[in-house]
């Protein structure tokens, strides 16, 4: 068997309130429909600070057929270069952030860590993947080129990146971060995900994800088509995980029983519980049936099956840093 460290339930005091699946700050569907011509080759079009290590970067995309933004957090040491970390948003991802900011405080936690940090802004319910089809909604959608292919040879001719790179995701952003570590094998030494689903190849999978393109109001055969698509099963990081082999890999996920962020005091408590506890319950199935998986390879992997918990930023805030040293390794950072 595989080296499978399962962790216990620490962390520290989040001050973000928990999310609550299905609302975003808008409330509506965000728009993906293509905003300038399609570039002839991608280029990094304007960079905007936010402040002097925080940026807006936006990117001429063939790809997506539009201007992209993306946001970087720079090191405190910028005289030498350093890997990158990418981090791809939950299901209601913003159009004008990422909640790893927003909700997982991922500005102050890398504010001392000697890397880059990318951050996706929108994509809702696009599993950050090459959709087959435009959709009348969320529009064109070619993540994983854009994300795999044009974006980091830009990032790192321009931030000064080394050529090592991780990816992290959260919710639908985990199960999107560990379908590009094993579509792009070569490009990541390390993947963390939390709280996902990754056998998006089965009826359960791919019903779970068909669910979240609708709750957007997109059309979910325009991702990989109907359910006897054969790209269903190409995505599927259960059916293909011999490709993680040789990543540093970090699982984590609850067990949908209210934990230490949910109190008497929690806002809107019953709603919270009602959406997050069976989404974490799910999640935990999911991730067990991974871990099983590279066990079964002798792939290791690190996994954190906390004892409580629900399907909340709070909780996702906290692995952050515990899924730290697994990422910092091999990216050859402390």
């Amino acid at each position: 068997m595989g080296a499978v460290l399962v962790m216990g339930a620490v962390g520290s005091p989040a001050s973000a309130e928990p999310n609550i699946p299905g609302t975003g700050s808008s409330g509506a569907p965000l728009l993906g429909e293509p905003t300038t011509e399609r570039a002839p080759n991608p280029a990094i079009e304007r960079v905007e600070p936010i402040n002097d290590r925080w940026l807006r970067v936006f990117v001429q995309s063939p790809a997506m057929s539009r201007t992209v933004e993306v946001q970087v957090l720079l090191p405190r040491d910028q005289s030498r270069s350093r890997p990158t970390v990418y981090m791809l948003d939950g299901r209601s991802a913003e159009r004008d952030g990422n909640n790893w900011i927003v909700q997982g405080r991922a500005d102050r936690f890398f504010e001392d860590k000697d890397v880059n940090v990318v951050l996706t802004v929108g994509g809702p319910a696009s599993f950050y993947t090459d959709w087959l089809n435009p959709d009348p909604v969320l529009g064109t959608n070619k993540w994983e080129t854009f994300l795999t292919a044009e974006l980091p040879p830009l990032i790192d001719a321009r931030f000064d990146g080394n050529g090592r790179n991780a990816i992290m995701g959260v919710s639908m952003g985990a199960e999107a971060a560990m379908m590009l570590a094993v579509r792009r094998p070569t490009l990541y030494a390390a993947v963390a995900a939390h709280s996902g689903c990754y056998s998006v190849g089965t009826e359960p999978g791919q019903a779970q994800a068909r669910a979240i393109v609708a709750t957007y109001f997109g059309q979910p055969d325009n991702m990989f088509g109907r359910p006897d698509n054969p790209e269903w099963l190409a995505h599927d990081v259960i059916q293909h995980a011999e490709a993680l082999r040789g990543k540093a890999i970090y699982l984590s996920t609850g067990n949908g029983m209210p934990g230490r962020y949910e109190t008497p005091d929690t806002p809107n408590l019953p709603t919270v519980l009602a959406f997050g506890g069976p989404l974490e319950a799910g999640a935990a199935m999911c991730a067990r049936k991974l871990v099983d998986r590279l066990g079964s390879l002798d792939i290791p992997v690190t996994a954190n099956f906390r004892a409580n918990g629900i399907h909340a930023w709070r909780y996702w805030a906290d692995e952050l840093g515990l899924s730290w040293p697994t990422v910092a390794g091999p990216l050859g950072v402390r």
